[in-house]
């Protein structure tokens, strides 16, 4: 930037060119000290080090890799004070070391430091600087006393002025620097000859350094001590001969040793692939907290499998064949190391974002392409010409065909409807071939189209285009055995289980302790359950095992929150110096949401890890349920006919209920931790109820399991509703005594035994379907697509943040953003003037309230949008401090993705950022309408308010004035019409028209008026214009009605609106189970 500038000026100013800044702060001898003390080898761990020795206020490591923390221990020794804030006794530690003038190094410090020592980062030195004040007490200062900052935090947000007072220096490893010292790591396995030869010329250059620095030294001082006659001098003659003679012979071997150099680099260059592919895994692997911040690993244990992998490689003849198998074990290898550790539903993300990143790195594919596919705009309000595809699949279609490599893509699909239509309605569209010349497009554009065809193929897609690039071990799932696990485990690295509901891995621990000879029986196998007062059990289990080698379990370690640094420092102490046969196994579940994490990086980091997930499928979790139970439990009741064949019913009822939530909300409304234990006392409660009574009191025990066993758990109205029908359906007397489908082809079970029972599951139970839990094929469907657009949103965000990702060189994220804030506030209109609204108004009718408080509403929210976009305007332009806030609304603009500041102003919505921003013009548009004279709409848009309730309170309230009625007593009558919303042109006389509503798990038929079964991929059908009026509660006709719930968004749960009365000729328990649920936006 400034070159130039200074290049041009008059009069000219003398530059030195090529000048390195690092030349004038430390000299190659120094370089090589550090490199010897662990400093890693790249430029940027030099520049570190040199900014760390030569800077005036105490440096802050930011160090989530730990390779600087390891430098610095070993440069200073024992003369090093290590210190955690917090610990017993630091302060003493910090006050003898600033009177001593020692070294301290403060460890794993967070975003704030203990004001404590506030006098000292400051420096606010008293008695002419002879004393500190720490705590009211002075502590005499030694100018020789340093303090180093270290934090394992990779982005921390520190205040002002603690950046002020201290130096922050970034050691993060990049992927540079990572792939220069992973370089070194497999040239020193491959070819160790090639690297001492560099380590003996490295060496031998730096002797040579000194060598001339002390010859240049004394000649110097020999210069600056003669007098008079200098050539009279002979002595200072013989040593300028000397000095020069040796220059001359070491500049000699210094070209020689060049060249040499030179060649060991060309051949240490072939190994580069197998260190870059190495360096890009670790960075992926360091992005997977951001879907689970579980998910943490250390750049040691990578190190640790990227050796392994090195070993284990197929041996070639050829440099370049050797290079490749490298490679390929590097991969699979990191690959096994990982998965074994992820939860299955975020196993295809992991793989996906490795595949996507190998190919960018290989060329294979562009950034713009993949950044398409990932974002994948829809063009909104399209409708298809096409019978097969849906207006949103066809959005897609026509954003695709504006690009030049898909031009025409539309017209094809017109005009040759019949080969489309077969290959969108095929069973695996994702193995077929595409029509026509379509089907020589490359992978990833195939990718892109069946994106828009068949979205819910797209997870099998993506495990196709896995296969073909990376081969099929990429994505066969084969569980890795305990045993393998743990002969990767050390002293130092215990293993870590992340449970799931429903699963205990401590058997498998048990059993491999019974092989190895660890028993609870011989006192060399601890397990401790975790929870108050059983910290100072675990602590001294594992002081016992340390010393004496034996196995520690530590169970529910999330129960024990400030226990946990505790925890991991005692793990970091015992992992040098304890017997070999020491190991410990940890078990936690993972946090709900990032922000409830509280497992240390520290424990997660250095630890195995590995998932145990319950067995999916109503097959493998029907067998599970029946396998809690045996032989003796079938013969213990009286009854043994009825309790037998209740017992299996309700074990059906356990695996749906948990099998469900698969399905997302229209399977339940909120997650439900149903486990083993409510099946137990469930049947506990069935055999003494059976004993007690001498007929099956078959209400009595829905109401025990519906409301008290399972129910318990249940916190939502509607769940608990969806708990009772499936109870009401699964326990009848025609259990017992006549035919009883449990589901559609799956009868109840005849009289037999334990064995009996499961070989009938085995032969009798129908293909896994949505009908086994009472659902439609479409949630399946729907469940599928929402997995694959989690896929995709996930890998988008965690594409790496350069310029290059944001769609090619030519622009810049901040320019795309730029460009975003620019559309936005171009588009967004003038605020509401309420003011100028309310003096229209002569009468204050509830419907006129209603568009007061909706136009508030949406000045609030406008109003906090244009004021953030303005903000981050003026930040991008550098006229204000960008802060995290600014930083989180510049993510999310470049995500697409609405931002969390304006989703607390907003009404709920699922919708990406651009399609959000236009409905938002869409609602802001329909309120301009309705509050210039105030006239209700002929059809409203339920959907585009903030509050849907006020509008419908509204009906009731203007009714019950109208006809002076008490409104605790009115209700809601839904008429649904034959009509859409063009066809009103006013409102009716009675109440309101409502259009905007779509139905899931059903649909409407018009002809016939009531709820009919959806038609297959059709998974939100419109809703004709429906009829409100307000009625009073007596005049209510429940018969034949399904009382539908009416959420905002498909989110369900807290987005409930209203219940909506709908006419059915089925009974109502059917749409219950098949989740049927009015929607006001998709």
């Amino acid at each position: 930037m400034w070159l130039p500038f200074i290049k041009e000026l008059e009069p000219a100013v003398p530059i030195t060119m090529e000048l390195d800044p690092l030349s004038l702060l430390t000299d190659d001898t120094q370089i090589a000290k550090w490199q010897n003390e662990g400093l890693p080898s790249d430029r940027m761990s030099t520049e570190n080090a040199t900014i760390l020795t030569n800077s005036e206020r105490w440096p802050l490591m930011i160090d989530p890799q730990l390779q600087g923390i390891k430098w610095i221990k070993e440069k200073y020794g024992e003369s090093l004070q290590l210190i955690r804030l917090g610990q017993k006794g630091f302060l003493d530690i910090v006050e003898k070391s600033i009177t001593m003038g020692y070294t301290v190094l403060v460890e794993n410090i967070g975003e704030s430091i203990d004001p404590v020592l506030d006098p000292l980062l400051g420096r606010n030195l008293i008695k002419k600087g002879r004393a500190i004040k720490i705590c009211d007490k002075e502590v005499e200062y030694n100018s020789n006393f340093r303090l180093i900052l270290h934090t394992k935090l990779a982005n921390p947000h520190y205040k002002p002025e603690m950046q002020a007072q201290t130096t922050l220096i970034n050691f993060t490893v990049t992927r540079d620097g990572l792939e220069d010292q992973l370089l070194a790591e497999v040239v020193k396995a491959e070819r160790p000859d090639l690297e001492d030869l560099k380590a003996e010329l490295t060496k031998q250059q730096n002797d040579f350094k000194i060598m001339l620095k002390s010859l240049e030294d004394d000649l110097l001082s020999r210069l600056s001590s003669a007098d008079g006659n200098l050539l009279g001098d002979t002595t200072l003659v013989e040593n300028l001969e000397t000095t020069k003679k040796t220059a001359a012979e070491i500049e000699e071997k210094v070209k020689e040793a060049k060249i040499t150099s030179m060649q060991i680099d060309q051949a240490r260059e072939y190994y580069r692939p197998a260190s870059a592919r190495a360096s890009l895994l670790y960075f992926i692997l360091n992005d997977l907290h951001m879907i689970n911040p579980i998910y943490q690993f250390s750049l040691k244990a990578f190190s640790v499998v990227f050796q392994k992998a090195i070993t284990r490689a197929e041996p070639a003849s050829s440099v370049a064949e050797r290079v490749n198998n490298l490679i390929d074990c590097i991969t699979h290898s990191v690959f096994q190391y990982t998965t074994r550790g992820l939860f299955e539903c975020d196993k295809l993300i992991f793989v996906s974002q490795m595949t996507f990143q190998i190919l960018l790195m290989n060329e294979e594919i562009s950034a713009p392409e993949l950044d398409f596919l990932l974002r994948f705009p829809i063009k909104p309000h399209v409708t298809s010409p096409v019978d097969f595809l849906s207006n949103v699949s066809w959005g897609g279609i026509c954003s695709l065909a504006g690009k030049d490599e898909f031009r025409n893509l539309d017209r094809d699909i017109e005009n040759s409807s019949k080969r489309w239509k077969k290959l969108v309605e095929s069973e695996c569209p994702e193995k077929e071939k595409f029509p026509q010349e379509w089907k020589s497009k490359t992978a990833i554009q195939r990718l892109c189209m069946m994106r828009a065809l068949r979205p819910d193929r797209m997870t099998y897609a993506m495990a196709t285009f896995i296969e073909e690039k990376l081969g099929s071990k990429y994505v066969q799932n084969k569980t890795v055995e305990f045993e393998m696990s743990f002969e990767e485990t050390s002293p130092s690295t215990p293993i870590f289980f992340i449970l799931s509901p429903g699963v205990n891995p401590l058997k498998d621990v048990e059993n491999l302790g019974e092989k190895l000879g660890f028993t609870a029986d011989l006192h060399n196998f601890h397990n401790v359950s975790l929870g108050q007062g059983q910290e100072i059990v675990a602590e001294s289990a594992m002081d016992t095992a340390a010393q004496q080698g034996h196995w520690v379990v530590l169970q529910n370690i999330h129960l024990v929150k400030k226990w946990l640094p505790t925890l991991e420092k005692k793990l970091e102490y015992y992992a040098e110096g304890s017997n070999e046969k020491y190991r410990v196994f940890m078990s936690a579940e993972p946090a709900a949401t990032p922000t409830a994490h509280i497992i240390p990086q520290g424990i997660l980091e250095s630890s195995i890890k590995i998932t145990n997930e319950p067995p999916t499928g109503m097959q493998a979790n029907l067998h599970k349920a029946f396998s809690n139970f045996n032989q003796e439990t079938l013969e213990q009741c009286g009854k043994e006919a009825e309790f037998k064949v209740i017992l299996f019913s309700l074990c059906y009822f356990h695996a749906v209920v948990a099998e469900r939530r698969k399905f997302g909300p229209q399977g339940w409304n909120k997650v439900y931790p149903f486990n083993v234990g409510d099946l137990n006392i469930s049947v506990f409660v069935l055999y003494n109820y059976l004993e007690a009574n001498s007929k099956v009191p078959w209400e009595d025990l829905r109401y025990l399991f519906g409301e008290i066993m399972y129910g318990g758990h249940i916190t939502d109205d509607w769940d608990r509703r969806l708990c009772i029908t499936y109870l009401e359906e699964l326990l009848q007397p025609d259990l017992v005594d006549g035919e009883l489908m449990l589901a559609p082809g799956f009868p109840a079970p005849p009289n037999t035994d334990y064995v009996g029972y499961h070989t009938y599951i085995d032969e009798m139970m129908p293909i896994e379907s949505p009908y086994l839990y009472g659902l439609h094929p479409n949630a399946e469907i729907g469940f599928l697509t929402t997995t694959a657009e989690n896929l995709f949103r996930t890998v988008f965000e965690m594409q790496p943040r350069d310029a290059g990702a944001s769609g090619g060189s030519s622009i810049t994220r901040e320019d795309k953003v730029k460009q975003i804030v620019d559309e936005m506030m171009e588009k967004l209109p003038e605020d509401f003037n309420m003011a100028e609204i309310m003096g229209k108004v002569e009468e204050r009718t509830p419907y006129v309230i209603v568009a007061f408080q909706e136009c508030e509403r949406m000045n609030y929210l406008t109003g906090e949008i244009k004021r953030s976009l303005k903000e981050l305007d003026l930040g991008l332009k550098g006229e204000l401090t960008i802060t995290s806030d600014m930083e989180d609304l510049e993510n999310a603009l470049f995500l697409d993705q609405v931002p969390p500041v304006w989703c607390q102003r907003a009404y709920p919505s699922l919708l990406g950022l651009t399609a959000w921003f236009i409905d938002l013009l869409l609602r802001i548009r329909e309120l301009e309408t309705w509050s210039t004279d105030f006239v209700l709409p002929s059809s409203v848009w339920l959907g585009g308010f903030f509050n849907p309730q006020s509008l419908l309170t509204a009906i009731m309230q203007s009714t019950a004035r109208r006809n002076e009625l008490p409104l605790d007593k009115m209700c809601l009558q839904c008429d649904v019409t034959k009509k859409q919303k063009e066809d009103f042109t006013s409102a009716p006389r009675d109440g309101a028209y409502v259009h905007g509503l779509h139905m899931e798990g059903a649909r409407w038929d018009i002809q016939s008026g009531i709820i009919m079964d959806s038609r297959l991929k059709e998974l939100f059908p419109n809703m004709p214009v429906i009829n409100i009026r307000a009625i009073t509660q007596d005049k209510q006709d429940l018969r034949n009605m399904y009382e539908c719930p009416v959420y905002k968004t498909r989110t369900r749960g807290p987005t409930y609106v209203w219940t909506f009365n709908l006419k059915t000729k089925d009974k109502s328990a059917k749409w219950t189970l098949a989740g049927v649920a009015l929607l006001l936006q998709i």
